[in-house]
């Protein structure tokens, strides 16, 4: 029988707000809503209004203001929108203030992240990880949660961990929280034993922003069926490969996405799926070139690496979805300045992207477009490893330029 946790029929309505700050650049700001819509599109909602305010910093009370809250209630109300989605972390006490005023679900970011996550688990593991994740947002929030949880009929952000008796106390969470920590220690055994048996193989990790292509890179140079589609967090499990270029072999492996303000339960509780980017001997961080905040999300990515302590590997930028760029060749009597949208592939190879300290590629993993640049990088960041590793096996690098193989 449904649990009040489980997603109800049909798609529900969601209004988006989000504060500008005295620091913060408006057009960024209206992306991070754009990404949020993203988010609850992902969720199976249907984004249907946005509101932002400027304030120097969030009320601590209902978050946003008074007049505000006011506005987002007459509309909530009169258009029968059934969730409101903050793109903060609200605290306990802003979340039973903003529902007793709008009278409907009320959610922040990092609860529609844990919704996703929980939709997006397949494996044991996973869900082990996601179910964690839950009960530690949960617990702080636990009063409210009960209160609230008798009036709905679930959606998102009620995608829980199982629990149907709405008297479940502290005590019983904390003890569920215990197991499962005892649980991913035995797991984390077990994927370190995983991991230790695949030997002193090169290990290489795919790692970037969540939707920048990963699966879609891993399954064209694996040749695999890793899933693939145009959502953020497809991939929550970590999938190893094993590769061959160039009769040169080596692991690689697709990683969950990062985002921004990602919450840092989930940063703790997939510790043994990040094991994986920790433990690679090479990242290849993929970046989404055509997204117009692609700088940002490189600085998140790189945030998120220094936080789990994998920031000072050797590192290949990939830069990602050329194809969205319109390749014309100009003549050269054309004085029109280059833009963005009419960048050649030389006119990337020339920007501070290709002069980084790291090696780079521009290429379009749907299109398969410069792979074999990729593939050649690739290659030689392997090989200098393994050359150091295994210095009796330098036969082996003697093969023809042109060999590819893949296994």
């Amino acid at each position: 029988m449904p649990g009040p946790f489980e997603i109800k029929r049909g798609k529900e309505t969601v209004v988006l707000i989000g504060i500008i700050g005295k620091q913060d650049d408006r057009r960024s700001v209206s992306e991070h809503i754009r990404e949020l819509a993203f988010l609850v599109d992902t969720a199976g909602g249907i984004p249907v209004k946005t509101y932002q305010q400027s304030m120097d910093h969030p009320d601590p009370r209902t978050f946003v203001g008074s007049g505000k809250l006011e506005e987002i209630r007459q509309y909530v109300n009169e258009n029968e929108v059934d969730i409101a989605v903050f793109d903060d972390e609200l605290n306990p006490s802003q979340l039973r203030n903003i529902e007793r005023v709008l009278e409907c679900k009320v959610l922040d970011r990092n609860n529609l992240i844990l919704d996703i996550f929980a939709s997006r688990a397949r494996t044991a593991h996973a869900k082990t990880q996601v179910e964690l994740a839950q009960y530690e947002y949960l617990l702080p929030r636990l009063t409210r949660m009960w209160t609230h949880l008798s009036k709905q009929k679930g959606g998102i952000g009620m995608k829980g961990p199982g629990e149907t008796e709405i008297e479940t106390d502290r005590r019983i969470i904390r003890d569920r929280i215990s197991l499962l920590k005892k649980k991913l220690i035995q797991i984390d055994k077990q994927k370190a034993t995983q991991r230790k048996n695949r030997g002193k193989m090169v290990r290489v990790a795919l790692v970037g922003y969540t939707n920048v292509g990963k699966s879609t890179l891993m399954n064209l140079l694996s040749k695999s069926d890793v899933f693939a589609e145009n959502k953020l967090f497809a991939t929550l499990d970590t999938t190893v490969r094993k590769l061959v270029l160039q009769n040169l072999p080596f692991l690689i492996s697709d990683t969950v996405g990062f985002i921004r303000k990602l919450p840092h339960s989930l940063i703790e509780s997939f510790k043994s799926t990040l094991d994986e980017v920790r433990e690679a001997d090479i990242l290849v961080h993929i970046v989404d070139i055509s997204h117009p905040e692609f700088e940002d999300q490189i600085n998140t990515v790189n945030h998120t690496l220094v936080e789990i302590g994998a920031h000072d590997k050797p590192t290949i930028m990939v830069f990602n979805k050329i194809d969205a760029y319109s390749f014309v060749e100009k003549d050269e009597d054309d004085l029109s300045p280059v833009e963005r949208e009419n960048y050649s592939l030389d006119d990337l190879k020339k920007t501070w992207m290709a002069s980084t300290e790291y090696k780079s590629a521009f290429i379009s993993a749907r299109q398969k477009t410069n792979i074999a640049d990729l593939r050649q990088i690739l290659y030689e960041e392997v090989k200098e490893i393994h050359v150091r590793r295994y210095p009796y096996n330098s036969f082996l690098y003697d093969m023809p330029e042109d060999y590819e193989g893949n296994a």
